[in-house]
């Protein structure tokens, strides 16, 4: 077992060195916290944590089946590309440009690198995909994204073509509206190889807006071989998201991913007359996450668990797929990660894709060493400024006997210049009698 140190379990901690220590991370969390409550949302105050795990362990026992350490639920089926997504090598997405037709509050794009730029300018997606090939990349998942992408039909089946041509095994995907779906730019994506379109739906809109959307879903069915819906949740819609799924299930697409719905950091505004608030804790570990979508919206897991539950319930036959804002994050631990050398202090935990290690502090420290000594384990490591000693999670078990307090370090590797390092993240709490390695790392 390992506690998440927090401001509420920090007080359990005994060991003050160890104490002081966690102080740090918790201080880093409540400056980002505070960070994001000076664009103008609120924080929640209230955590659902205890809920969502709840909702988590019913839906286990319902036959759902929960994949990444529970950030991922499905019923059904699910795309392969949301698979390849928790490790995301072999995957690549690209974009014409990031203009759009639509003004959604919640849209992430604005944080995109070169935003401005892509609002006005184009790019050749084909053509990058060409040169990803002629260097010997594989690439087995492919998606075209924006932007809308169908406000560009022709770079849109240039691409498809090309990645055919280029890479004949990937799979195929691309995210639009819906809006620009007609007849005739669906059976010129079928003709370029397109095997997957994913629509998005907007609660916000009227129902003639949504009765356009199903119409274009329909219609995709007939040239698209998977049809999907992609869709942030809003707290507050599981009666409308319930009519959502009974009408997909009516047209009988392939699934729909039910996204936890994001606060890009931007339109604080529409987010606070809404009454939504960012989550009390967004990440379980805090990081600059290439993922651009932001912080998690609280109450938005609960409906979309809330969803799975009532698909199974109906005996829905279309895939429903819960993707987690964690769900998102963990390709990128792999990718920085996996296959590593490590330092001899460290681990590859296969359960979040980063790295672990044990630390004890202050007077524990000699307590430690003299088994350690009495063993014959050398691979451990001093820090004399912070007074721990680090060493493998596999020594823990040899430390049943003591009644100390050990400290779990989270760390990621990433590069600085031209050097590769570790950065540690975040620091939780355990004991030797309680450890599990195999459950907990």
């Amino acid at each position: 077992m390992i506690i998440d140190i927090t401001r509420e379990t920090h007080k359990q901690i005994k060991n003050r060195r160890l104490a002081e220590y966690a102080t740090i991370y918790l201080g880093i969390f409540d400056d980002f916290m505070e960070q994001v409550a000076a664009t103008g949302i609120e924080i929640d105050d209230r955590d659902y944590s205890q809920e969502t795990a709840h909702r988590i362990d019913q839906l286990r026992h319902k036959g759902a089946i929960l994949r990444n350490t529970d950030r991922s639920i499905y019923i059904n089926t699910i795309s392969p590309a949301c698979v390849a997504c928790q490790k995301g090598v072999g995957s690549a997405t690209f974009f014409a440009s990031l203009q759009c037709h639509r003004d959604c509050y919640y849209c992430f794009n604005p944080n995109q690198v070169d935003y401005d730029y892509f609002q006005q300018n184009k790019v050749n997606p084909a053509q990058e995909l060409a040169q990803i090939g002629a260097a010997g990349h594989r690439v087995d998942y492919l998606a075209l994204t924006g932007g809308e992408p169908l406000l560009h039909k022709a770079e849109a089946a240039a691409f498809f073509h090309t990645a055919t041509e280029v890479f004949p095994q990937a799979h195929t995907r691309l995210y639009t509206t819906g809006d620009h779906a007609n007849e005739a730019a669906l059976q010129e994506l079928r003709a370029a190889g397109l095997e997957e379109i994913r629509f998005s739906i907007r609660m916000h809109d009227l129902a003639k807006g949504h009765r356009l959307t199903f119409d274009r879903i329909a219609l995709a069915k007939q040239y698209i071989p998977t049809v999907m819906v992609e869709m942030p949740i809003l707290p507050g819609t599981l009666a409308e998201m319930k009519e959502v799924l009974l009408e997909l299930e009516r047209l009988q697409i392939h699934s729909i991913n039910l996204l936890e719905f994001c606060y890009p950091f931007t339109q604080a505004r529409a987010f606070k007359e809404r009454g939504f608030k960012v989550k009390k804790r967004p990440f379980h570990i805090l990081y600059n996450y290439w993922y651009a979508g932001g912080v998690s919206i609280s109450e938005s897991e609960l409906v979309c668990l809330d969803l799975m539950a009532f698909a199974l319930e109906q005996q829905l036959t279309i895939g429903v797929h819960y993707c987690s804002l964690e769900n998102k994050l963990t390709g990128q631990n792999y990718q920085q990660n996996y296959g590593r050398t490590l330092p001899k202090t460290a681990v590859f935990s296969e359960k979040d894709y980063l790295l672990k290690s044990a630390k004890v502090f202050g007077s524990d420290i000699s307590k430690v060493r003299n088994v350690f000594n009495r063993s014959g384990y050398r691979n451990y490591q001093r820090n004399k400024e912070h007074r721990y000693l680090e060493f493998h999670i596999d020594q823990i078990q040899n430390l049943a006997d003591l009644d100390i307090e050990i400290g779990i370090s989270t760390s990621t590797l990433e590069m600085r210049g031209q050097d590769l390092v570790v950065r540690e993240l975040k620091l939780d709490l355990t004991r030797p009698q309680v450890f599990d390695v195999a459950q907990d790392v």
